[in-house]
């Protein structure tokens, strides 16, 4: 007698959401970033519609890293020292069809730029690259507040995915989202309740669910990474079920994450596989979109996409 696997039926859909707008849109990309539409669990084919693969950003900043270790910085060498010329690497040499801009020469400890900087800056790198822009923040509200309008207004119509709005910090942000044309990252501190009482909140002030990607907060490889799985998991099996709030595709910052444990600046490309093993578990449990900082990493994990797809 031939067993037969159950299948399971969903009520729900995760939402698809597009980055980036080509000229029929009213901006100027090259090419358009689609996440999301999931009507199953991650890589259960048969339950149901997986219209979209897990992307990958590649992650640059706006001024110099100081705190990278060797393994990281040797991967990119003097290009580091211009961001111009380090976006170009990422898109004309290492393919990238994403990248996520950290404004962090805006922080008051890396620069202090003013929002004027901030938004030349973006208008310059729109200018020079055509893909795609997740565009962060420096990681202090309180001048975040400031510069991300300001970057937000110089890519208008652009389509892109700005963050990280937070339940103490999210008006302003919402407010240039909405009239600006882009999307928005919702953060959450590895709690299921707070990210959904985010999403309603930014709901609430006229964005849509639609526009909403959720940044859950994950740890890396043995700093927390089985608990941000669990977390990221209940969140999909609540969107499945047909919570709307929760139905928000996933953004993880694989590589933020990776490169700050000591075990990758223990050398011996140890931080390479570190971001390789966060990035397919993560996978696993639903992420859409990886932000990664070595190259060989994305590399891998990008062959591990292809070969869980094209089967």
């Amino acid at each position: 007698m031939e067993t037969q696997l159950v299948l399971e039926k969903w009520a729900g859909v995760i939402s698809a959401l597009t980055i980036g707008a080509n000229k029929e849109d009213g901006g100027s990309r090259a090419n358009i970033v689609r996440i999301g539409g999931q009507g199953s669990l991650p890589l259960l084919f048969k339950e149901g519609s997986i219209p979209n693969r897990p992307v990958i950003a590649f992650e640059i900043w706006d001024t110099p890293p100081q705190d990278w270790p060797d393994d990281l910085t040797s991967a990119y060498g003097k290009v580091l020292n211009d961001p111009f010329a380090w976006a170009d690497k990422c898109v004309n040499e290492l393919k990238a069809q994403l990248l996520c801009v950290r404004m962090q020469g805006a922080h008051p400890d890396f620069g202090n730029k003013d929002p004027g900087e901030a938004a030349n800056f973006i208008s310059a790198l729109l200018t020079r690259v055509k893909v795609p822009l997740i565009i962060i923040g420096s990681g202090d509200d309180s001048k975040d507040n400031l510069i991300l309008p300001a970057c937000s207004e110089a890519a208008k119509n652009e389509r892109c995915l700005i963050g990280c709005a937070v339940q103490d910090n999210y008006k302003t942000l919402v407010a240039s989202v909405l009239a600006d044309g882009h999307h928005i990252i919702a953060e959450s501190p590895i709690d299921i309740n707070i990210a959904k009482q985010l999403n309603i909140l930014i709901s609430d002030m006229g964005l849509s669910l639609e526009r909403i990607v959720i940044n859950p907060t994950i740890g890396a490889l043995g700093y927390g990474l089985e608990y941000a799985y669990s977390i990221m998991e209940r969140a999909r099996l609540a969107a499945l079920s047909g919570d709307k709030t929760l139905a928000s595709p996933f953004i993880c910052f694989v590589g933020q994450e990776t490169w700050r444990t000591k075990e990758a600046k223990a050398g011996y490309e140890q931080g390479v596989i570190w971001e390789i093993i966060t990035a397919t578990s993560l996978i696993q449990s639903g992420a859409d979109l990886l932000v990664m900082r070595h190259p060989a990493a994305v590399e891998k994990v990008a062959g591990y996409i292809d070969s869980l797809f094209n089967k």
